[in-house]
């Protein structure tokens, strides 16, 4: 998403210090300073007009005083759980002995909480996007965003950046 993002026009904020790897060989187009949201709501000046990658969990910090538009990604549990075991495995942090059905109930049971934390903010705008949606139908997708973001982008640039190839995990 982030790719399309900026493929079509948008500017990130980002700071380059996690590089492309073999789990995200295009980078990953992060800011780590996000990570402080939750002890440094100011942080936030830095992204205004920007488009910034966040995790769900630190969604539940955005600080009132600011109109946020939101793309929420969403993809089949299994599918995240797998791509994450990948992830951990590669990176030599994986743990052994994991119990699959309670990490998707805690995640299950987190993304509840964000949601409803977001239907409750009038000051959060949010389009949810199906993972498969985007890769069945990126145009589609790209003229979605468009319109959600109030913004001319590059639709066409933004529909070239889904690479079929990069869908490795699937339930």
């Amino acid at each position: 998403m982030m790719q399309m993002l900026v493929a079509g026009g948008m500017t990130p904020l980002s700071d380059g210090e996690r590089q492309a790897d073999a789990d995200n060989p295009r980078g990953y187009l992060e800011w780590e300073r996000i990570k402080t949201l939750p002890d440094d709501p100011g942080c936030l000046a830095e992204a205004e007009g920007k488009v910034v990658k966040v995790i769900s969990r630190l969604l539940l910090s955005l600080p009132a005083g600011h109109e946020y538009r939101v793309i929420f990604m969403e993809r089949p549990m299994p599918e995240v759980l797998a791509s994450q075991d990948q992830m951990l495995r590669r990176c030599g942090t994986y743990k052994k002995g994991g119990n699959p059905a309670a990490m998707a109930a805690a995640f299950e049971k987190h993304l509840r909480e964000v949601d409803a934390w977001l239907n409750a903010k009038a000051h959060v705008k949010i389009l949810r996007i199906a993972y498969h949606d985007v890769l069945q139908n990126p145009r589609t997708i790209s003229e979605k965003l468009a319109d959600f973001l109030g913004v001319t982008l590059n639709c066409e640039a933004m529909s070239g950046q889904v690479d079929q190839s990069l869908y490795r995990n699937r339930s």
